[in-house]
């Protein structure tokens, strides 16, 4: 499978469907009226070895919430965000040192409702050029990049299952060498993977 940026666009120029932590778990009730937070994740493409790859990052072990774990770069909009886009682009650069001169967005996936209760905007960004990666101490141990055909491939993906406050919970799994890729950012790659199938 190869992939370039002119079907990148092409795929976010239609419109997808919303996913969740909840997808796979349709007997899950959620409340009504609940309150979501904004908050919007980088998905940083760069161009190396003559293919496209995306940018993760490997959460501190130290880190009170999900430790360990892959993730985009980003998290929750503050009072000084613009929109859920510049939440993303501001957390990439104290993150991982990525410059927000150096993105040119390429658009928005559809909203991800996460288990946290936040409303996650998945923003498409392609590097413009060399920087230095720099891991935010104590935030992210590592950044490390995986092939985009890898992630955006369907038959890449597992359904796994494991126990979570007493109930059986399944989420989606798209290893990759060393790094298990799983939870919000499975789900958020997967609804990528889908919109670009279509």
């Amino acid at each position: 499978m190869t992939l370039d940026l002119a079907q990148i666009g092409a795929a976010l120029a239609r419109s997808g469907r919303p996913s969740s932590d909840f997808d796979l778990n349709p007997e899950t009730v959620l409340p009504a009226g609940r309150k979501l937070r904004p908050a919007g994740v980088l998905a940083p493409i760069t161009q190396q070895n003559g293919g496209l790859h995306l940018l993760l990052t490997k959460r501190s072990s130290a880190l009170k919430h999900h430790p360990g774990q892959i993730a985009f770069p980003g998290g929750k909009q503050d009072a000084g965000d613009v929109n859920v886009t510049a939440a993303a682009l501001r957390e990439a650069r104290e993150e991982i040192g990525l410059p927000t001169e150096q993105v040119d967005v390429l658009g928005t996936l559809p909203a991800h409702e996460t288990v946290t209760g936040f409303m996650v905007t998945p923003v498409i960004g392609l590097v413009k050029g060399d920087f230095e990666i720099s891991p935010e101490p104590g935030e992210v141990d590592e950044v490390f990049a995986v092939p985009l055909a890898h992630v955006l491939n369907a038959d890449n993906y597992l359904i796994q299952s494991r126990r979570w406050r007493g109930q059986m919970r399944s989420y989606f799994v798209v290893p990759y060498g060393p790094y298990y890729i799983w939870g919000a950012t499975a789900r958020m790659l997967r609804a990528w993977t889908d919109q670009i199938s279509r």
